[in-house]
């Protein structure tokens, strides 16, 4: 047996919820460092010097990557407040399901307003169709990398680790 497995198969449900709060929050503080660049980065972008020349169209796809970059940010931090609420009453579980929840839904916020921020910026600089098929290509590689891949080996097993679960079964 790993000794992943060996420490998780005796851990005890308080401290499965602990260590599951605390992945949680490590998995957040590195989407929530990308999230708040780019939240950043379009904060500031109508006070550049070419934005004036964008199209109305431009000016609403900016306004759709401004605000689920707003809600995304929201979504992934608010975790934290959570916690803060319920610190120290013993409501582990149900703050690792709320977390769980907000971290998806900020994801989800966090696609939209990457696809949406790429699809602007071609659009500004090429034009609207090279903006589709580079918008779409970005929300097509987002998706097989955050929900195509994890949802077809979530029942996949390690071979590294059954070779290594055979290996200590027989010896």
């Amino acid at each position: 047996m790993t000794a992943e497995k060996r420490r998780v198969s005796y851990e005890g449900e308080k401290h499965r919820w602990d260590r599951n709060f605390a992945d949680l929050l490590q998995e957040l503080r590195v989407a929530q460092t990308g999230i708040q660049i780019l939240f950043a980065f379009l904060l500031t972008l109508p006070f550049s010097n070419g934005f004036p020349k964008t199209t109305g169209f431009q000016k609403d796809i900016y306004v759709v990557a401004l605000l689920a970059a707003a809600a995304s940010t929201a979504m992934i931090i608010s975790p934290v407040a959570f916690h803060r609420a319920l610190f120290r009453q013993g409501r582990k579980p149900e703050l690792v399901r709320y977390a769980h929840r907000m971290a998806t839904g900020g994801l989800a916020f966090l696609l939209i307003a990457m696809v949406s921020s790429v699809f602007l910026i071609v659009d500004y600089l090429l034009n609207r169709p090279a903006a589709l098929l580079l918008g779409g290509a970005t929300a097509i590689f987002f998706l097989v990398f955050w929900a195509g891949i994890p949802w077809y080996r979530h029942n996949w097993i390690d071979e590294d680790a059954e070779e290594e679960d055979e290996e200590a079964t027989d010896g």
